[in-house]
């Protein structure tokens, strides 16, 4: 009676299901029959359509994502090896990239080394020259100066100033030195002992006419030289002596004076220097001349 209860119950329930699959069944046999039939592809179409599909299919992935946590060392090396490869080659690059620039700088400081030796040899050479230069102008200078002396010394060989005179007065032509003329001829003497570079030039005159009045005044010229040779040792060389006679003279230095008339017998003497003596040597004291007067 329970099995006739249970087949009884369930006639209902089968009902049911075979109602809702043909409510569902019919709508969407009438959407199939709805659409308009399509055309199919042609072969292009379906190459374009696989190749889209195959780079539009994401790579596939396991259960974790695109790395497996537990894939084997073969799968990571494999998939890390073109990583590498690209270090590997950049690494190379950089490797490269340094050996040139540390050639590069070598190469620059090398340079800049012998270019900073050769500017410090052409320095020193130059230094070399700039001394040498002074010393062939302090030559040079050298040089100049003793040409300018000698120049001096030549021209001045027969260059003589008065530095003195005296005035010897003779007795009525007697060639007799008297005790005042003595004394004038030893300061005379004394004023050139020592010195270098003079003369004495001695001129005698005589009152006398002619020849008479030449040879007076020539015993007179000589008695003066004999005295400065015995007495004071004065050599010969350096008196010059000239018998004029009654000869007028001009006096010196006045070429346009009128000359005055001998009227007794004398030997004037003037002491003459040369200017190279007067340049290392002082010149001689003036000595009185025969007026009194001391000249220089």
């Amino acid at each position: 009676m329970r099995s006739q209860f249970l087949t009884r119950s369930s006639i209902p329930y089968h009902f049911a299901v075979l109602f809702l699959a043909s409510a569902v069944a019919i709508p969407a046999s009438a959407q199939a029959d709805a659409t308009p039939q399509s055309t199919p592809p042609s072969a292009a179409q379906q190459q374009s359509l696989s190749v889209t599909a195959t780079q539009n299919t994401p790579p596939k992935e396991g259960f974790w994502g695109r790395v497996n946590p537990f894939a084997r060392k073969k799968w990571v090396k494999k998939q890390t090896d073109a990583i590498n490869d690209r270090l590997s080659e950049l690494d190379g690059v950089n490797a490269k990239n340094a050996n040139d620039i540390r050639d590069v700088d070598g190469r620059a400081q090398a340079g800049i080394r012998q270019a900073q030796s050769a500017a410090d040899a052409a320095n020193q050479l130059a230094t070399t020259a700039g001394q040498q230069a002074l010393m062939a102008g302090n030559t040079a200078n050298g040089a100049s100066n003793r040409v300018n002396q000698l120049n001096s010394t030549v021209n001045g060989l027969d260059q003589y100033h008065q530095v003195t005179e005296a005035e010897i007065a003779f007795r009525s032509g007697t060639p007799m030195l008297s005790a005042a003329a003595k004394k004038q001829l030893d300061d005379l003497a004394a004023t050139v002992t020592g010195q270098q570079g003079y003369i004495l030039e001695v001129e005698a005159h005589s009152p006398a006419a002619g020849s008479v009045g030449i040879q007076n005044s020539e015993r007179l010229a000589e008695a003066v030289k004999r005295y400065l040779v015995t007495e004071h040792q004065i050599p010969v060389y350096r008196m010059h002596a000239v018998a004029l006679g009654n000869a007028q003279v001009a006096a010196t230095g006045d070429e346009d004076a009128r000359p005055a008339r001998i009227r007794t017998s004398s030997v004037h003497i003037r002491l003459m220097e040369n200017s190279l003596a007067a340049q290392e040597v002082a010149p001689p004291q003036g000595v009185a001349s025969s007026d009194g007067a001391e000249r220089p």
